[in-house]
């Protein structure tokens, strides 16, 4: 595969966060970026070299994209995998379509992992009032997971018997969905993954996360399990991608077990949230490889050096006062005054409860130290819950 030279134009579909630290490693690579997303000033198209706004199946805007960009990927999975159809006709495309459809919905993502032998949670698809008369029991208690658009704990809806879980279905629209077994569960860890179009792969070591409210609240790496076991997820998540035939960069999510079962819990064909660490304490991002990735550049050292803290900031330290109305900018000196504190802000113009407004990466010599300082700013900063 040839090489894109920096210098050379790379498009993007979509403009949030993802897609802003994915310009900055671009442009710190020297190539300009092209970005389509239907908002106007997004914390992407703020940075990028231009800005395309249209739909994501508008064939001008597409066109236009596929005319200015050697290569194009996506940073969100919720990016219709027409799109990105319609681009590999003219510009070279990771991750390709059919890897991202998977991806896109629950259903067809679980069949896949399961038919190519990676453990998941027992689950049961949900489509019609049929569905419910041949429900198994033991799916109980589960989660009622809507198929397609849900993130952050959106379209979740916890139920105990057959009947709440006809009502989470009918809730949510009658739209297809699966019933998972809630299982019970250590921890939960995620690996970072990339694979160029040589088929080369590359893992980011396993980050500890913990959510609130079905967001990440905080990732912690390395995760503090076994090495047997880190070992063992990481080897899942490039069996993933070579299931897949992927090409980019991807995040497999899993569940630890209490017995010490890992199983697949879902899949990102994208950079993550968890993976944000690797700006400040590893070798590559996974931005950085991203862009390697679609530029044919060789896969960076993924090594981490330095044990790191990630702590997500919502929109909520904006407003401190859970009565607050009007949002306040918080004190950064309290983040900042930590040397060994990264402070990332996504450049979102209207902070909003539980909308993802920046992260901070707390290194330290050792975890422990990075723990400390994550413990400080979240008291610091208002930020309730244990880490």
């Amino acid at each position: 595969m040839t090489g894109i030279a920096p210098g050379g134009w790379l498009g993007l579909l979509g403009g949030g966060q993802l897609g802003r630290m994915f310009c900055h490693a671009a442009q710190s690579l020297g190539y300009k970026v092209v970005v389509l997303d239907p908002v106007a000033g997004g914390p992407a198209a703020s940075v990028a070299e231009r800005h395309i706004a249209a739909d994501y199946l508008d064939a001008k805007g597409l066109a236009e994209l596929a005319s200015s960009a050697l290569a194009a990927t996506t940073e969100f999975e919720n990016v219709p995998a027409a799109a990105l159809d319609f681009l590999a006709n003219t510009v070279r495309v990771a991750p390709a379509a059919a890897s991202v459809a998977i991806a896109q919905d629950r259903i067809s993502e679980k069949t896949f992992l399961r038919g190519h032998g990676f453990g998941v949670a027992p689950f049961a698809v949900l489509r019609t009032d049929a569905d419910f008369a041949t429900l198994p029991g033991d799916l109980f208690p589960g989660i009622v997971k809507s198929a397609r658009l849900g993130y952050d704990g959106k379209g979740q809806v916890t139920v105990t018997n057959s009947g709440e879980a006809r009502a989470a279905w009918r809730a949510l629209g009658h739209a297809p969905c699966v019933l998972e077994q809630r299982v019970a569960l250590a921890c939960e860890i995620s690996v970072v993954v990339a694979r160029d179009a040589r088929g080369t792969l590359a893992t980011w070591p396993a980050a500890e996360n913990r959510h609130r409210d079905g967001i990440l609240d905080v990732s912690i790496a390395p995760a503090r399990v076994s090495e047997t076991l880190a070992s063992a997820a990481r080897e899942i998540a490039t069996g993933v991608v070579g299931a897949l035939g992927y090409c980019g960069v991807l995040c497999v999510e899993l569940f630890v077990t209490r017995d010490g079962a890992l199983l697949v819990n879902e899949i990102a064909p994208r950079p993550h949230n968890s993976g944000h660490y690797t700006i400040d304490a590893c070798v590559t991002s996974q931005f950085e490889q991203q862009v390697r990735v679609l530029a044919g550049l060789p896969l960076g050292d993924t090594r981490q050096h330095t044990p790191a803290v990630m702590v997500n900031l919502l929109g909520d330290v904006w407003f401190a006062n859970p009565a607050a109305t009007v949002p306040r900018e918080p004190d950064w000196n309290a983040v900042l005054r930590h040397p060994a504190a990264k402070l990332h802000l996504y450049g979102k113009a209207q902070p909003r409860r539980a909308r993802k407004m920046g992260h901070v990466t707390c290194l330290g010599a050792t975890l422990d130290d990075a723990l400390a300082t994550a413990r400080a700013i979240r008291r610091d900063l208002g930020i309730t819950g244990t880490v």
